[in-house]
């Protein structure tokens, strides 16, 4: 999830080449639509990427507190680039499982989402 569509769609085609199946939302909303629809069909996401600052709608630390209401379970990352956030300095004091740092890479993606898949 990001509001910024270049971010989400980079982040897919990064996502793909990985080998996985992603689906890009660009609001708290339709992550969580996303995510709901995923475990009624009996699926569940490895993991989440969720952008901290969405303006004007809700950010990644909202979605992933209404994420958890679903899936308690749920593996996420926090995305920023604002190294002053909080939710940045201590990610796992706030539910998340790991981070990304804008400007994030392919390596920077797929090792992150490795190690997060691979937490019990």
């Amino acid at each position: 999830m990001d509001d910024e569509k270049a971010i989400c769609e980079i982040t897919g085609i990064i996502l793909k080449k990985l080998g996985y199946d992603p689906v890009v939302t660009s609001t708290g909303e339709e992550a969580l639509m996303e995510y709901k629809k995923a475990v009624d069909n009996g699926t569940r996401f490895d993991v989440v990427i969720l952008d901290l600052a969405i303006p004007g709608g809700m950010g990644g630390q909202e979605t992933l507190d209404n994420l958890k209401k679903i899936d308690p379970g749920v593996k996420a990352l926090v995305s920023s680039g604002n190294l002053s956030d909080p939710a940045v300095i201590s990610y796992a004091d706030h539910g998340f499982a790991g981070i990304l740092i804008k400007p994030y890479n392919k390596g920077d993606i797929d090792n992150v989402i490795k190690r997060v898949i691979e937490q019990k």
